[in-house]
């Protein structure tokens, strides 16, 4: 035995839980990025780590838990829409960010075909990853399922459905469109049209119920000819815009579920000469920089996206080292928030 009361050579995870005063698991916790740990024992194992020079074995902790210590994020859209649209960039910083600070490997998978998919299924079969974050899914997606059938963690980010069986992150898209309502109706605006996001997708749908709640709020009548679907692209918005005009000449508000939804119904109210905001008010969704730059500056309803795609991850580092069970799944939902600027 050593004058410290251990024994020489590498420090165990057994003598750092006895040195810190807290039972293994705990310390398997701190080290691992958990945040379902007190700070008063975070600090106690931080200290008994560096007191006793401990360095996780990291290949010995991966054989031991059959771990990999890498997590996917799983984005089943194509490289250029990927990069055109600020939303998943702000979920992948947030998502890095949270894993590099537990030491985690990041692993971008674009998923664009049935075949990728397969593929990737036989990628999480062979037990290569720890757990996966999965953006933008669609009602009818099976991969959530699997994932969890394969016996790995996983976490969302939105939802497939109300009554969503596998843990998510979300944000607060019923209120979305209701405060946006409310705000172009306060406006003195009459005939407020929406440009929706794909419908088979949850967030869509929530987006479109806050906007008829806002209208009935607002004493306005729901009418079905204000509302044009669009896929949360650029284009789509443009498609969806042209519609409205072409159906609703009078309208004089839109609340575009996306801000690039709205720079393209932007871009289709110029070429028809309808000025912003003077003759048509506009609102999106994120305050993103699309946001921020169009001309004029555009209303948008804040999610903090970033700070989604980092409770994502923290759920899942906690799935990981304390499993749930089945029924117990962990749920987020964040607020969002309207910042007001020139468009409306």
């Amino acid at each position: 035995m050593a004058a410290s009361g251990r024994q020489t050579g590498r420090p165990t995870l057994e003598e750092v839980a006895l040195r810190a005063g807290v039972g293994r698991g705990t310390v398997s916790r701190v080290i691992n990025g958990s945040p379902k740990v007190s700070e008063q024992a975070k600090a106690a194992v931080e200290r008994a780590v560096a007191e006793l020079g401990y360095v996780p074995n990291r290949a010995a902790r991966a054989l031991a838990g059959s771990r990999t210590d890498a997590i996917a994020l799983v984005i089943p859209e194509t490289e250029a829409r990927l990069f055109a649209e600020p939303y998943f960039l702000a979920i992948i910083r947030g998502v890095s960010t949270e894993l590099a600070d537990a030491d985690k490997q990041l692993l971008l998978t674009l998923i664009r075909s049935e075949r990728e998919r397969q593929r990737f299924e036989q990628y999480l079969a062979a037990q290569r990853v720890d757990g996966v974050l999965l953006v933008s899914v669609h009602d009818e997606d099976p991969l959530p399922d699997q994932v969890r059938a394969l016996g790995l963690p996983a976490v969302l980010n939105g939802r497939r459905r109300e009554d969503e069986c596998v843990a998510f992150v979300d944000s607060d898209n019923t209120g979305a469109g209701r405060s946006a309502v409310a705000h172009l109706a306060a406006r003195g605006r009459r005939r407020i049209a929406t440009v929706t996001g794909p419908l088979d997708m949850y967030v869509a749908r929530c987006r479109l119920d806050g906007y008829r709640e806002g209208l009935d709020d607002a004493g306005l009548p729901v009418d079905d000819a204000l509302v044009a679907t669009g896929d949360f692209t650029e284009d789509g918005g443009r498609r969806a815009m042209r519609e409205l005009l072409e159906r609703v000449p009078d309208l004089d508000a839109v609340f575009a579920a996306s801000d690039v939804m709205a720079a393209g119904a932007r871009a289709v109210l110029r070429e028809a000469g309808r000025r912003v905001p003077e003759d048509v008010a506009l609102v999106g969704v994120d305050d993103s920089a699309v946001a921020r730059h169009m001309d004029p500056p555009l209303t948008s309803v804040r999610q903090p996206i970033e700070e989604m795609g980092r409770t994502m991850a923290r759920l899942l580092l906690d799935e990981i080292a304390s499993p749930s069970g089945a029924d117990e799944q962990p749920r987020r939902m964040l607020p969002t928030e309207l910042v007001v600027r020139a468009s409306s």
